[in-house]
């Protein structure tokens, strides 16, 4: 794994695709939408289809969204190549379903590679195993709706699946022989054969025989990448290097009919516990068909890039901090610093457990830079006995001018 990744802390996701000028959630209309997808459509393939070549975003400037990303103080930005619909957001010469056969007629993908690089951020392509429009994959359409991913698979006549195999590994091999470094491969989709059948072991080497350095996801199976928690934030850390992947309402596409927005203070402080379990969150966007951002995402992104102003070091580079018990609420570490988090108003003040007490050179406030009134507390044996390094308790005042509208920063500087 490499070393960018592990202490990145904050990505960005982006879900794209030609249905986003319907203001649909992203390729499960096709499948009559799902029980964890409350907002999502259902309709044909037809009629999801219909019209995606008039796909024309025109207002689509990559270099303005890597900038917001870079503000926001995201590390890595990942864009969909393709999901699970086909539909190809670069220029693919190994098939016609692609924003080349569109209107638009320009790549996607390539513009924003480059600004995210000129952005000194580290560039992903999420890409899908399955493509529920190429004529090879073996496709649900003759069994219609609800979605059943499983019991068609053993009627796939295998030089069906050998075509459409040379044709996942042609598209893979085009992402990574046409933009330069990509630093993460996202894929996704592999729930729906048995894992052998994607000749994963075979096209993570071709990979590296491309792009040594390339970090791939868990979703490639028996390829031991990272771990990717989805819509959620583990109750324990995983062993393995691990992202948390959330959207910002309950969709992943840009879906008109989805107005159930976490607030911008919700997203602060899932990232904040993230970052305290030694994961990164990749925060999902989502275009809207002419390429721009719904206001509700510019609302939530322009908060999370004001708090990430001030208090972009308590997160970009930590690693896990205090334990559980010793602090109420999620905390991170750089060097001889810690930060707490406070996700909860606090009563006056705080307390930190199970420290050298005597080695705390100062509390602030990562707001404003203040320092905070301490008191330690060690055990009466300890005074007896003049330990001069005892392990006690601190109790910290937090007074109002220093509480933040979503999550408060104290730092802690041990000698």
């Amino acid at each position: 794994m490499g070393s960018w990744f592990d202490t990145a802390r904050f990505g960005v996701f982006i879900h794209w695709s030609h249905i986003s000028q319907k203001g649909w959630e992203i390729s499960w209309p096709l499948m009559g939408g799902l029980p964890n997808l409350p907002y999502c459509q259902k309709t044909s393939a037809e009629e999801y289809n219909r019209g995606a070549l008039d796909f024309n975003p025109t207002n689509y400037d990559p270099r303005n969204l890597a900038r917001r990303i870079k503000n926001m103080g995201a590390q890595y930005a990942i864009i969909t190549a393709k999901h699970h619909d086909g539909f190809a957001m670069y220029p693919t010469k190994l098939s016609d379903w692609s924003i080349a056969e569109s209107r638009y007629g320009k790549d996607i993908v390539g513009p924003f590679v480059d600004a995210v690089r000129a952005e000194g951020l580290h560039v992903g392509l999420y890409f899908s195993l399955v493509d529920w429009h190429h004529p090879d994959y073996p496709t649900w359409k003759s069994k219609g709706q609800p979605y059943d991913a499983f019991a068609k698979w053993l009627k796939t006549p295998s030089a069906q699946w050998k075509r459409y195999i040379e044709f996942m590994f042609g598209q893979v091999r085009e992402l990574l022989t046409s933009y330069g470094k990509i630093d993460v491969l996202w894929f996704d989709g592999q729930w729906e054969v048995a894992p052998w059948k994607w000749k994963p072991l075979a096209l993570r080497k071709m990979i590296k025989s491309l792009q040594p350095d390339t970090l791939v996801n868990d979703r490639l199976p028996f390829t031991g990448g990272y771990e990717t928690p989805e819509q959620f934030v583990p109750q324990k850390p995983p062993k393995k290097i691990w992202e948390t992947c959330m959207t910002m309402n309950e969709s992943w596409g840009y879906n008109k009919d989805d107005h159930q927005y976490k607030s911008a203070r919700t997203l602060i402080q899932r990232l904040c516990e993230v970052a305290s379990k030694g994961g990164n969150l990749l925060l999902n966007i989502s275009p809207m068909g002419d390429g721009t951002l719904p206001p509700e995402q510019i609302e939530r992104i322009d908060a999370v890039t004001e708090w990430m102003a001030v208090n972009r070091e308590s997160i970009v580079g930590t690693t896990p901090g205090l334990e559980p018990w010793q602090f109420y609420g999620p905390s991170t570490r750089h060097a001889n610093k810690y930060y707490l988090h406070l996700v909860m108003q606090p009563y006056e003040t705080v307390s930190v457990r199970g420290i050298k007490v005597n080695r705390v050179k100062s509390v602030k406030a990562l707001k404003n830079g203040s320092e905070l009134k301490r008191e330690k507390k060690i055990t009466i044996a300890n005074m007896l006995l003049k330990n001069p390094d005892p392990i006690g308790e601190m109790a910290i005042e937090v007074p109002r001018e220093v509480i933040d509208e979503y999550v408060t920063v104290m730092v802690m500087d041990f000698q």
